[in-house]
């Protein structure tokens, strides 16, 4: 499997833009998963999907849904415990131990198992909603 991920074509990009973020102790984080997740009453995931879903950074865990289409993906990790494959218990305990700045008001989700060029218009569109956040620092959960 090494092999062939690493033998896939990728895409190139002209620039890479880089800033300097805060230390973690100030930053604003939020999760980028692409674990299909959305609410229980939010649309499904469908196979090619570029699209994302909001995920509130009070969400109870128990309004989570998985719609990943991969038939090679192991939903049992995540049945048995969410912060597998979206930590948002695991950051309000970093930020209520003073270890980050704080959590942000949003997270994504995006569906796996797609072509990256395809979220070129709906990955810049996320950008801009969390530098509308604040956001500082994202932990990214490829799935």
């Amino acid at each position: 499997m090494g092999e062939f991920l690493g033998n896939m074509p990728m895409p190139e990009f002209e620039s890479t833009p880089w800033v300097t973020a805060p230390p973690l102790r100030d930053a604003r984080v939020a999760i980028v998963s692409t674990a299909g997740l959305h609410r229980r009453d939010d649309r499904k995931f469908r196979g090619g999907a570029s699209d994302y879903r909001l995920i509130p950074g009070d969400v109870d865990y128990a309004d989570l849904a998985m719609s990943h289409v991969s038939v090679n993906f192991d939903r049992s990790g995540f049945q048995q415990d969410v912060n597998l494959a979206f930590p948002l218990e695991r950051l309000h305990t970093l930020a209520a131990n003073g270890e980050i700045g704080e959590v942000a008001q949003w997270h994504y989700s995006f569906m796996g198992a797609t072509a990256p060029e395809q979220f070129l218009e709906s990955g810049a569109e996320v950008g801009r909603l969390l530098k509308d956040d604040g956001v500082s620092a994202a932990v990214l959960i490829p799935i």
